[in-house]
């Protein structure tokens, strides 16, 4: 028996606040500078190796990724502006979003009028008090972000020198992963992704890799207990843009086992959910995933692929072309608070961070048990009596809806129709299909088409 996508999510300690075990370990997760390289990102995927079997991946600087090479590895000490008489207006130590990552080494006494084409603040509709987040990647630059209320600080004393220190450096080193696999019945992978390289922002970055980890212990709990998954299950934690080709570089000769996934980001704020589809329209990941979503009671949008946005420009891009769509709730750029200290750790909510992974947790289940059936007596009816499977016409049954879902199934499982299309061709729920589907297939009525790439594993 399939198991349920409604109730995937409760597997482990029925008694655990999951959505406040989330958000602790976001608060340990916060602090820590990450970046496109580092000790940052080292450290955050060590923590995560305490919920699920992360494996920490090196890949040195100046390796060659497609179009790309790793960078150097940028890294901090110390960083701020102080005024004449060392008092620090602008520090590091307070918010590691004051600097703009990847900042050029600087020193020296500037005066507010040169200091200022090297200060990003937010618009003046937003919050004062905001700082906002900018990296100078892949470029020579150097600067501070800072709130408008800082700003005003230095302007009134513009009259003055202020001293300025980036204490950093550009070093060989490596670029750093993390990838957790959990071994399914077939070689069939479904890959999910998280970007880890932003430095306290809790909503964008935290949030997607910490569904993505508790997702990951919660399929660890199934097969700890017999219930092995369909197919495997392959979790990936990078860094943006670089990180994600990096990873496919080095994967390119393995990547035609994967079926599809899902990039999961934005998932702790209080919006609707939004799903942003692959590239291939029509693709098993977006039916699956818009069905699952119906099913799970959410208010959700649904959004064609635009080549920009998360690294699903990376996954969907042609010449790698898999169908992996993105999953969050308010989407990056559409809420204030976005790429901006606002974006804290009061910005998320527990009740958000565990109604996203009960969501993530009906999507990818469904996708991981969406088969497409085939039919072995496809020359009108099977005798369903015989096999105990069909009630006689005016008989009550209170199992009408299985009856209903068994001959939609038959009749639909053509090879061309999967499990999704025939759930929502009978607008029959996709639990209740894949029921059917699996006690067709223990009378030997039906049997599961293979993914042509992917082997299976274990005969059932």
């Amino acid at each position: 028996m399939a198991t349920s996508i409604n109730t995937i999510h409760n597997n482990g300690d029925a008694t655990c606040d999951v959505g406040a075990q989330m958000h602790q370990t976001m608060e340990t997760l916060f602090p820590l500078h990450r970046s496109i390289t580092g000790e940052g990102v080292r450290e955050t995927l060590r923590h995560l190796q305490g919920l699920l079997p992360l494996e920490i991946k090196e890949v040195p600087t100046g390796t060659a990724v497609f179009d790309w090479q790793v960078p150097q590895e940028w890294r901090l000490n110390d960083a701020h502006i102080s005024d004449v008489d060392g008092n620090r207006i602008v520090d590091y130590q307070n918010s590691n979003l004051q600097i703009i990552s990847g900042s050029q080494p600087i020193q020296g006494t500037f005066t507010f009028q040169e200091l200022r084409p090297h200060l990003m603040t937010l618009p003046e509709e937003l919050n004062p008090s905001w700082i906002p987040y900018r990296t100078a990647f892949f470029r020579e630059a150097w600067g501070f972000c800072v709130s408008r209320n800082q700003l005003d600080q230095l302007a009134r004393n513009e009259n003055e020198s202020f001293h300025v220190v980036i204490d950093s450096e550009f070093a060989d080193g490596s670029l750093t992963y993390g990838e957790a696999t959990i071994t399914g019945q077939t070689e069939e992978t479904i890959l999910v992704y998280a970007h880890i390289c932003h430095p306290s922002l809790a909503n964008d970055n935290l949030s997607g890799m910490v569904v993505a980890a508790y997702f990951a212990n919660q399929l660890q709990r199934r097969v700890a207990d017999g219930d092995v998954p369909r197919k495997t299950y392959k979790f990936v934690f990078a860094p943006a843009t670089i990180g994600a080709i990096t990873w496919l570089a080095r994967n390119e000769s393995t990547i035609s086992s994967i079926s599809g996934g899902l990039i999961l980001s934005l998932l702790g704020d209080s919006g609707k959910f939004t799903f942003k589809q692959s590239r291939q329209a029509t693709s098993k990941i977006n039916r699956t995933v818009a069905n699952a979503l119906t099913q799970a009671n959410v208010n959700f949008e649904t959004r064609p692929f635009t080549p920009f946005g998360y690294d699903e420009r990376q996954f969907c891009s042609p010449g790698i072309d898999l169908p992996m769509a993105c999953l969050m709730r308010t989407p990056n750029g559409e809420f204030p608070e976005y790429h901006t200290s606002g974006d804290n750790l009061e910005f998320v909510s527990t009740e958000s961070l565990e109604e996203s992974l009960r969501v993530v947790g009906c999507a990818l289940t469904a996708f991981e048990q969406n088969e497409t059936p085939i039919n072995d007596y496809p020359n009108c009816e099977p005798q369903l009596g015989e096999r105990g499977l069909y009630r006689a016409f005016g008989q009550h049954d209170d199992r009408g809806r299985f009856q209903e879902a068994v001959m939609w199934v038959l009749n639909l499982a053509d090879g061309e129709h999967d499990l999704v299309a025939i759930a929502d061709r009978s607008c029959l729920p996709f639990d209740l299909i894949r029921e059917s589907a699996d006690v067709l297939f223990q009378h030997e009525l039906i049997h599961f088409k293979q993914c042509p790439q992917t082997p299976t594993r274990v005969t059932k």
